[in-house]
């Protein structure tokens, strides 16, 4: 059973004094490092008392400022930074070389110019990938050498034209550059950034022996940040990795919940669970054995009308969730049209921008703990408004009470 309670860990969410490690213990990482065969040894999890303190939702950099820029790239973590975000979120996939890179998917032909390279044509193949096939060039395939001749470039190009103009001028990260520019971020803005890491096809990845829980934890050491208070939470949509993780490591772990099919882990073990009954009230009891939040889609917290496409009532998952110690992150705001709820759009392009803000502030009425964000100047300005919003009525209610 976890020991961590939800005031412990959302007090482990706000901002904290800066901590950074010594500086012989930082050095920045080499593009040509390798993963160390050493093993991790399980650490036991002990229980942090932390007095309750008033806490705000949080708002994660999905994938960085990723509506502004090339996904998965120091530039577009760099953005988000400096909108304000409170936590960037870096993919986490695997060389041939062990070594964690920042990518969406282990597939890379959406999101570099590996195509491009005429040296890298006869690695094209085609996969089994959580049960799909899928064809392309995957990261598994390349050291870490190789995949730095590559450029990133922008996943939704007929969405988002205007990040075109930045196609090739970034790197794939390494998770070590990745934490390194996030101390290097939190010393010089002098706030302490978060790092949300998520685990992608955990089992795919253990089946070829690129295990990436083990290169995560020690990564983690390595910067000083597998302790109880430090500004990191991992996630993954499989169980199997996140309940060996409540074992390697003292962070927070948080199970995402896709809107639809099941973890790829249960579901290769014959278990015949689906996300939907993960969040169920029996679901989470679950849940909570291992993790201390959810990652939920977020259909799941304000579930759309199947006649009219628009939000309606919030759903009982953030009181359930929260009835357990288990905190909410719903995924993902986007202040493109296409990725709205009806109520929330403008117009009938696709492409053009919502009323983003709203849809923010509908989450933060409902309750969540933080939310993912491609635009997160946008959620933030939301979340602020809603802040002020929730003070005035409560200087209305105290003066009140003094009369």
């Amino acid at each position: 059973m976890r020991t961590t309670t939800r005031v412990a860990v959302a007090a482990a969410l706000l901002p904290l004094p800066l901590l950074l490690a010594p500086p012989a213990l930082a050095a920045s990482a080499s593009t040509s490092a390798q993963a160390q065969p050493t093993s991790v040894k399980p650490k036991t999890v002990k229980p942090k008392t932390v007095k309750p303190k008033t806490v705000e939702p949080i708002v994660i950099g999905h994938r960085g400022a990723s509506g502004y820029r090339p996904e998965h790239t120091l530039a577009a973590y760099r953005l988000a930074i400096q909108f304000g975000a409170d936590y960037i979120e870096p993919d986490l996939v695997s060389t041939s070389d062990g070594v964690l890179v920042a990518r969406h998917e282990n597939e890379i032909s959406g999101t570099t110019d590996v195509a491009d390279h005429p040296e890298f044509a006869a690695r094209e193949t085609t996969k089994v990938i959580d049960g799909r096939n899928v064809t392309g060039w995957f990261t598994e395939d390349f050291t870490l050498a190789e995949l730095k001749t590559l450029g990133a470039k922008e996943r939704l190009p007929q969405v988002r034209p205007d990040n075109t103009r930045y196609d090739g001028m970034f790197e794939v990260p390494t998770l070590d550059e990745v934490l390194t520019m996030v101390r290097a971020e939190s010393k010089r803005t002098k706030r302490t950034i978060g790092v949300y890491p998520e685990t992608k096809h955990p089992t795919y990845f253990d089946s070829i022996g690129l295990s990436l829980e083990e290169p995560l934890v020690r990564a983690l050491r390595k910067h000083h940040l597998d302790r109880p208070n430090a500004e990191v939470i991992l996630q993954s949509f499989e169980t199997a990795n996140l309940r060996d993780l409540d074992s390697m490591t003292k962070v927070p772990l948080a199970q995402l919940v896709d809107a639809a099919g099941a973890p790829y882990d249960l579901a290769a073990a014959g278990d015949p669970r689906t996300y939907a009954d993960l969040v169920t009230p029996a679901g989470l009891d679950f849940v909570a054995t291992y993790a201390d939040g959810v990652g939920a889609n977020k259909n799941w917290v304000l579930p759309r009308g199947s006649a009219t496409g628009a939000t309606g009532e919030a759903s009982a998952l953030v009181d359930d969730a929260h009835a357990r110690g288990l905190i909410v992150h719903v995924w993902t705001l986007r202040d493109e049209n296409q990725f709205m709820a009806t109520n929330f759009r403008i117009g009938t392009d696709p492409n053009a921008k919502g009323d983003a803000y709203a849809e923010a502030l509908a989450f933060f009425d409902a309750g969540v703990d933080g939310i993912f964000s491609d635009h997160p100047d946008t959620t933030i300005a939301a979340r602020e408004a809603w802040l002020g919003g929730r003070e005035l009525q409560s200087s209305g209610r105290t003066a009140q009470s003094t009369r």
